[in-house]
């Protein structure tokens, strides 16, 4: 995969998300995508696997002001890694994120949360 290739899916997914778009957030990612806490590698069951899709489900239907902005952006190999700021996150909350994204053939197979676990 090209850098072009893999941001046009990262930059894909951050649109839909910001969209509130769940049908063409979810398109970006395997089925059951595995979600992770960087760097423990301990799975977020919360919002991994097949709990995916509903939390963002959910997430998108309470958050009707929710916005992801980019912060900065490196891309080594088929890894992107994004630093976010997310407000309006469940109505009112600001977070900052650090996300680990590993593409293949055009999608999203994993995610990393930088997060103690």
């Amino acid at each position: 995969m090209t850098d072009r290739s893999i941001i046009e899916v990262v930059d894909k997914q951050l649109k839909a998300y910001n969209e509130r778009n769940l049908e063409e957030f979810l398109s970006c990612y395997i089925d059951n995508v595995p979600v992770l806490a960087f760097p423990s590698q301990k799975e977020i069951l919360e919002i991994s696997g097949k709990a995916f899709a509903n939390r963002y489900k959910k997430l998108f239907e309470n958050s009707p002001n929710l916005h992801c902005r980019l912060v900065s952006r490196c891309i080594e190999g088929n890894i992107a890694i994004d630093q976010e700021l997310v407000t309006g996150f469940n109505g009112l909350e600001t977070k900052t994120a650090v996300a680990i994204y590993q593409i293949e053939n055009g999608k999203i197979t994993k995610v990393w949360f930088v997060k103690d676990i």
